[in-house]
């Protein structure tokens, strides 16, 4: 056996008392409950100038909120919501 063969084996062969396998089923992650998306999120992709980009993304992280967020919410003030229209999933 190599080297340190004899030390591996002997520790994998017994489990150290301070580290007990700890049962995480009952434990809560503290994170809120997901919800299931309904539908398929994809990008949308546009072009503008690099300056106009660096002066938004400065912009939105100066008061928290994303790019992403801020486009969302013009095209929905703009084109409003689609009404019962389900996106088909690959």
């Amino acid at each position: 056996m190599s080297k340190y063969g004899d030390l591996i084996k002997k520790a994998r062969e017994t489990e150290p008392e301070n580290q007990k396998a700890i049962n995480t089923s009952d434990q809560i992650s503290g994170l809120p409950e997901k919800e299931p998306e309904l539908e398929q999120m994809v990008n949308l992709c546009v072009k503008v100038p690099i300056s106009q980009r660096r002066y938004w993304m400065s912009k939105a992280k100066e008061q928290g909120i994303t790019v992403t967020s801020v486009i969302v919410e013009a095209l929905t003030q703009k084109f409003g919501e689609p009404e019962n229209q389900k996106a088909r999933k690959p």
